[in-house]
């Protein structure tokens, strides 16, 4: 069965004009969706993209939804909801959050390499030997233990 739709434009225009005759909230397996009556037509609200019967998995933004474009009253048929268990979207600020951490990382990332690389081809670089580094290292080991047990006497 092909179900007829309406848009969210279409919607707000008719509210606005006040031809809306009804509006019906219906449940259905996974949400709830909008059934509109106006003239001697009666429409589901379609999805933006999809062109779909769009279903609001929660009844509280469908309510929120109808109360922003001007339909505070409707009557609500849940013969047929069923919610979907265990189905649970996970937290998408979360998701959403690491992606851009994980993008900025990687864009600092690739610019320390390349400065690194800049560096490294730069005739005017200084090379110091890893014997020197090692034993500077070692130097300044020995001065810390040497401050860490003068502080302990």
């Amino acid at each position: 069965m092909v179900t007829e739709t309406i848009d969210h434009g279409t919607l707000a225009e008719l509210v606005e004009a006040g031809a809306l005759r009804g509006a019906h909230v219906v449940g259905q397996p996974g949400g709830w969706s909008l059934r509109v009556k106006y003239g001697a037509a009666e429409r589901s609200l379609a999805a933006q993209r999809s062109r779909q019967v769009r279903v609001f998995r929660r009844m509280e933004t469908l309510v929120s939804y109808l109360k922003d474009i001007g339909i505070e009253r409707f009557d609500v048929d849940a013969v047929d909801y069923e919610a979907e268990g265990g189905k649970s979207r996970p937290d998408r600020a979360k998701a959403m959050r690491r992606t851009h951490e994980a993008a900025a990382h990687d864009k600092w990332f690739r610019e320390q390499v390349e400065a690194a690389v800049k560096e490294a081809d730069d005739p005017n670089t200084e090379w110091v030997p890893h014997e020197i580094v090692k034993q500077d290292m070692a130097r300044q080991r020995t001065e810390l233990l040497a401050r860490i047990k003068g502080s302990s006497e």
